[in-house]
C-alpha cells in the first residue's frame, strides 16, 4: 500500500506534510481562523470546544436549532417556491427566466440538500426523523414541478425563441436546456393521467431508495453458539446473539472472514422484495416517459451517453484484465496455501485480505514505519500545502457558534484563495460515533451561485469519514487507505469550492456522474505519489468491473430473465472469477444501487480520465502551478455548466475514445508504472 523505499520515507513525508504555510492568502485571514493542522490534534479540539460563541442552528441556519425547525424551513422554502413559479410563468422569455428557475432550484435545494445529510448523520433521532420528512416532502414537490405544464411552457417559450437564445451566454443556454431535460425525463409530454402516474412512481422510488439504504446497512444477528468460541470476540455481543455489521475483510483469521461473509450477506426476504420493487419501478418509469430501459434514461447527459457504450467499455476492460486477474488469483492462492495449508481454495472473502498481504510481501512494507507519519493533522497540513502550491488555496479552521455543528468533534474549514479571498466552507465530520454510517461521503449543503444583488453565495459542503479518535498519548493515525479516502473526498470538496458557476443548478459536483468522480480520483493519484506522501498506489481490481456489469444488467431490459441472485451468481463467476457462495445475496448490501443506479461504471470511467490527466499533466511535477490553474480553468470551474466531454477535451487537448479509457486503466496496472512509485 505504500510507494517508495522505506529509507526515503521520512524525508519525503517531511517535505510533503510539513511543507510551507500558504502566506499570500493571509491578507484575508479572519481572527477566528487557526492553522488547519492544529485543529485536528486533541489539545486544540478541547480548546475549541470551550470557544463556542452565540447560539445558532445547524450550519448557521437559525430555524434549525431544534428538530421542529425543519418544518419551518420547509414551509419557507415551499412558500418561496410558489412565488417563484408564478413569477416564472409571467416573465417574458429572456435570461431572467433561467435565473428564476435557478432561484426556484436553490430555494428547494437549500433545505433538501441539508436535510439529506442530517437524516443520516445527526446523532439525535428527532433531528434525523424531521430531516427525513422534509426530504420526502420537498422531493414530492420537486416531482410535481417537473410535470407542471404551465411552468414548462414558460421555459419552452425561451428555448424556441431563436433571437433570445442566440443572445444568451453558453452557460445560461446549457442551464436552460438542463432544466428542460428534467421536464422531459419526468414525462412532461404525457397526458395528465400519465403525468400523475410518473409523479407517483418517482415518489415510490424515493421511498424504496430510503428503505433499501436503511436495510443495506443493518447488521445481521446469529446465535453465538453457532460460531466457535475463539472467534466470537470479533463480533458485537447482544445477549445470546452476535451482531455482524460488516465483512471484516481485513481480519487475518480466515474463519472470521468466512463467517462474516456468510452471515452479513445472508439473504433477507424483505430487502430482496425492496430491490425487486425498486428495479421494477425504475423500469416502469423509464418506459412510461419513453425510454427502453432505466439505463437509457439514467445515462442521458453523461460522457458515455448510452448503455451500449458502457457495455463496450466494460467488455473491453474485462477482456484486458482477465489474464492479469487470473495471475493475481494464482499468486493469492499460493499465499493462502502458505498461510493456511488445510484450506487453500481462494474464496470471495479472501480476495481483499490476501491482495493486501501480497502487496505487503512484494514491497516489504512495514506499517510501523509509516503510520506515525500519517497523523490526521499532518495529512491536513499536507493537503493544505498541496492546494497552496497547485491552486493558491489555503485551509483555515474557523470557530463555530453553539448549535452550528451536530457533534463536538466536527471542524469547520474556511477555504481561502490568495487573491480571490474566501471561497466557501467545508465541515469535517471525520470521527466515528454511535449510529453514524460507516461510509466516506461528500455532501453539498449549499450550492454556489451569483445572487440577484451581485454577491456570490458561498458553497458549503460536508466531508464525512469514519476515523478513530485520538488517544491521550497519540493523535489520530491514518492507514494508507484512510489517507487515500481523505484525499478522495477532499477532491470532491475542491470541485465544490472552485466550481464558480453563475447558477447553483450546475455548481460543483452537480454534473454528469461519470465526470463527478474525476476530481476526487485524481486526488488519489496525488495521494499515491511519493513526492506528496510517499504511499503505495492502491489500484482498482476486476471486482469493480463486476459491480458495474451487475448494475447495468439490473437496469437493462425488464422483466429480468432470472432472479437478482441468479444474475449475481452468473456475473460474479463470469467477470469476477471467484465462485458464488450459496445462501448469500451481496446485491442486497449494494447501497450504490440507490445513488448510482445504472451509473456505477462512472467510477471506472472517471478513473480512466483521472489517470490520463495525471500522467499528461501532473506526473512530472505534482505541484505545477500552471497545470493547477489549467485544471481549475478547464475542469473544476464549470461544475455541470459545460458538457463533460468538452471539459475533458479542454484539459487533455484531445477527445478520448473508449479504447483510450481502457488503455489508461490497464496501464495503471503495468509493473513499469507501479515500479515508478517504488523506485522513486
Amino acid at each position: 500500500m505504500l510507494a517508495g523505499c522505506r529509507r526515503a520515507l521520512p524525508a519525503a513525508l517531511c517535505r510533503a506534510l510539513r511543507g510551507r504555510a500558504a502566506g499570500s492568502g493571509r491578507r484575508a485571514v479572519s481572527t477566528s481562523w487557526c492553522p488547519v493542522g492544529a485543529a485536528f490534534d486533541a489539545k486544540q479540539q478541547q480548546q475549541q470546544q470551550q470557544l463556542r460563541g452565540r447560539e445558532t442552528g445547524l450550519f448557521g441556519v437559525p430555524e434549525l436549532s431544534c428538530p421542529e425547525g425543519f418544518q419551518e424551513a420547509q414551509d419557507k422554502a415551499l412558500q418561496e417556491s410558489e412565488q417563484l413559479v408564478q413569477k416564472a410563468c409571467s416573465t417574458p422569455p429572456g435570461p431572467e427566466t433561467v435565473m428564476i428557475f435557478d432561484q426556484l432550484s436553490d430555494a428547494l435545494c437549500r433545505v433538501a440538500d441539508l436535510a439529506d445529510f442530517v437524516k443520516i448523520a445527526h446523532p439525535d433521532f428527532a433531528f434525523r426523523e424531521a430531516a427525513e420528512e422534509a426530504c420526502r416532502n420537498i422531493g414530492t414537490v420537486v416531482e410535481k414541478l417537473n410535470t407542471d405544464v404551465e411552468l414548462c411552457q414558460s421555459l419552452r417559450r425561451l428555448l424556441t425563441d431563436e433571437v433570445v437564445m442566440s443572445s444568451l451566454d453558453p452557460e445560461t443556454r446549457r442551464v436552460a436546456e438542463l432544466f428542460m431535460f428534467d421536464f422531459e425525463i419526468s414525462g412532461i409530454h404525457l397526458d395528465e393521467e400519465k403525468r400523475k402516474k410518473a409523479v407517483n412512481l418517482n415518489v415510490r422510488i424515493l421511498d424504496l431508495c430510503n428503505e433499501f439504504l436503511a436495510g443495506a446497512h443493518l447488521p445481521n444477528k446469529i446465535d453465538k453458539h453457532v460460531l466457535p468460541e475463539h472467534i466470537r470476540y470479533n463480533f458485537t455481543a447482544e445477549g445470546n446473539y452476535l451482531q455482524v455489521a460488516g465483512l471484516h475483510a481485513d481480519c487475518p483469521d480466515d474463519l472470521v472472514r468466512e463467517a462474516a461473509y456468510k452471515i452479513f450477506l445472508y439473504p433477507n426476504a424483505e430487502q430482496l422484495t425492496r430491490l425487486e420493487d425498486l428495479l421494477a419501478s425504475r423500469n416502469s418509469l423509464a418506459q412510461l416517459v419513453g425510454y427502453d430501459t432505466f439505463a437509457h434514461r439514467a445515462l442521458q447527459g453523461t460522457m458515455a451517453k448510452n448503455p451500449e457504450t458502457v457495455t463496450q467499455f466494460l467488455e473491453q476492460l474485462s477482456d484486458q484484465l482477465s489474464k492479469r486477474t487470473q495471475k493475481d488469483f494464482e499468486m493469492m492462492t499460493k499465499m493462502k496455501m502458505k498461510l493456511n495449508p488445510q484450506n487453500s481454495k481462494l474464496m470471495p472473502w479472501d480476495h481483499p485480505y490476501y491482495s493486501g498481504v501480497l502487496r505487503a510481501e512484494r514491497y516489504n512494507i512495514d506499517p510501523g514505519l509509516y503510520c506515525p507519519f500519517f497523523s490526521l493533522g499532518a495529512c491536513m497540513e499536507g493537503l493544505n500545502s498541496l492546494f497552496s502550491q497547485l491552486l493558491g488555496i489555503s485551509l483555515y479552521a474557523e470557530q463555530t457558534q453553539k448549535g452550528e455543528v451536530w457533534s463536538e468533534d466536527v471542524r469547520k474549514l474556511a477555504v481561502v484563495h490568495e487573491t480571490e479571498g474566501l471561497l466557501g466552507y467545508i465541515y469535517c465530520d471525520f470521527f466515528q460515533r454511535p449510529d453514524k454510517p460507516h461510509q466516506d461521503c461528500h455532501f453539498t449543503v449549499r450550492g454556489g451561485r451569483l445572487r440577484e444583488n451581485g454577491e456570490y453565495q458561498l458553497p458549503v459542503v460536508v466531508l464525512m469519514l469514519s476515523l478513530p479518535h485520538s488517544t491521550r498519548g497519540a493523535p489520530t493515525l491514518l492507514t494508507p487507505g484512510m489517507m487515500e479516502n481523505l484525499f478522495h473526498e477532499m477532491g470532491h470538496a475542491m470541485h465544490s469550492m472552485l466550481g464558480r458557476t453563475r447558477y447553483q443548478h450546475v455548481t460543483g459536483t452537480r454534473c454528469a456522474t461519470d465526470f463527478a468522480e474525476v476530481p476526487s480520483i485524481l486526488m488519489e493519484y496525488f495521494a499515491n505519489d511519493y513526492r506528496v506522501v510517499n504511499q503505495f498506489a492502491r489500484h482498482y481490481k476486476t471486482g469493480q468491473v463486476f459491480y458495474a456489469a451487475l448494475d447495468q444488467i439490473y437496469h437493462g431490459k425488464h422483466p429480468l430473465k432470472k432472479s437478482t441472485t441468479e444474475i449475481l451468481k452468473e456475473t460474479q463467476e463470469k467477470v469476477y472469477g471467484l465462485p458464488y457462495v450459496p445462501n448469500t445475496a451481496w446485491q442486497l448490501r449494494f447501497s450504490h444501487l440507490v445513488g448510482y443506479g445504472a451509473k456505477y461504471y462512472s467510477y471506472l470511467m472517471s478513473r480512466a480520465v483521472a489517470s490520463m490527466v495525471w500522467k499528461q499533466c501532473f506526473a512530472q511535477d505534482p505541484f505545477d502551478r500552471a497545470m493547477g490553474e489549467r485544471y481549475r480553468r478547464e475542469m473544476l470551474a464549470h461544475g455541470g455548466g459545460k458538457e463533460p466531454i468538452l471539459m475533458v477535451q479542454g484539459m487533455l487537448q484531445k477527445s478520448p475514445s473508449v479504447e483510450d479509457f481502457v488503455d489508461a486503466l490497464v496501464s495503471d496496472l503495468d509493473l513499469d508504472f507501479e515500479t515508478f512509485f517504488m523506485d522513486s
